[in-house]
């Protein structure tokens, strides 16, 4: 997971210079779907054949798939009106509601000292955002929006786990995004030339590598004890701003984002402590 959240703003950056350089944004999130199939399509034939190809369960990977590129065009869309940090420390809502969501879908359980947390995350949020003393960026709404479509998306792929391998978790999802996205493109489509071709396919490895590890890492644990290793991505979210754009969050920003780490890793601790009382015969909040 932690290696996932390391590459994975390598993804936001490929898509910040080709929405800058006139690709449409549904046009990159169709690259990102189209060719992450066309990536694990011979690890997936390896994996299961030509029958496994096709899910098992194609409701459950076209929700998945649908979510997946919600929170990536709606996560394009506002770094292309905000900083890539400030965008991805807003996006960061989403394992708050991972926590919150994940007894009611996965009927695992959280206490009241991790439902405390979540809140106070939430706090955090609201700090980064601080509505009413600054102006509204879009780009706020977007990136919440997108945060919101990941949490959905990390939920379905934890039960999906359950049953089946990271690999073809990967490519079943790719694969459904990329048919409903070709969908749309004969309305949006315009050429890239040679470099944005080869930052398309590099935005879709990028992208299939950080997933099939979100993937991998789901079918070893709960959705509630990941969920805080992806504010690590924040880290490297900043230096990629600073270094390909020049971008460096407010104070306001970092402060928010220190809350929501301390939430976050007490979520996590709060889930070893549980883990660990449930294999002595009885279980903590």
């Amino acid at each position: 997971m932690i290696i996932a959240m390391g590459v994975l703003p390598l993804l936001d950056v490929c898509a910040k210079y080709l929405a800058q350089s006139g690709i449409p944004i549904l046009q990159i999130v169709w690259a990102r779907m189209f060719f992450g199939a066309v990536f694990t399509l011979p690890f997936a034939l390896r994996e299961a054949g030509v029958r496994g190809l096709l899910p098992d369960r194609p409701g459950f990977h076209a929700a998945r798939a649908a979510f997946l590129i919600g929170s990536t065009g709606f996560f394009f869309g506002a770094i292309s009106f905000m900083p890539i940090a400030d965008s991805l420390a807003i996006f960061f809502v989403q394992p708050l509601l991972i926590t919150a969501l994940s007894p009611l879908l996965l009927k695992e359980h959280v206490g009241p000292r991790r439902w405390a947390a979540v809140a106070i995350g939430f706090c955090g949020t609201l700090i980064i955002i601080r509505p009413g003393l600054q102006d509204f960026n879009p780009g706020m709404a977007l990136a919440f929006a997108s945060g919101t479509c990941m949490a959905l998306y990390m939920l379905i792929t934890r039960k999906l786990a359950r049953d089946e391998a990271a690999l073809m978790t990967t490519f079943h999802t790719s694969l459904l995004g990329a048919a409903m996205m070709s969908a749309c493109l004969p309305f949006l489509w315009q050429a890239p030339d040679a470099p944005q071709w080869g930052l398309l396919l590099l935005l879709a490895g990028i992208a299939v590598f950080g997933h099939f590890l979100i993937a991998r890492a789901y079918t070893m644990a709960e959705a509630s004890l990941l969920a805080p290793l992806a504010y690590t991505e924040m880290v490297m979210a900043t230096f990629a701003g600073w270094w390909f754009f020049g971008e460096m969050p407010d104070r306001w920003t970092f402060i928010g984002v220190a809350i929501l780490i301390a939430c976050a890793i007490y979520i996590s601790i709060r889930e070893r402590v549980r883990r660990v009382a449930v294999v002595k015969g009885f279980e903590q909040p």
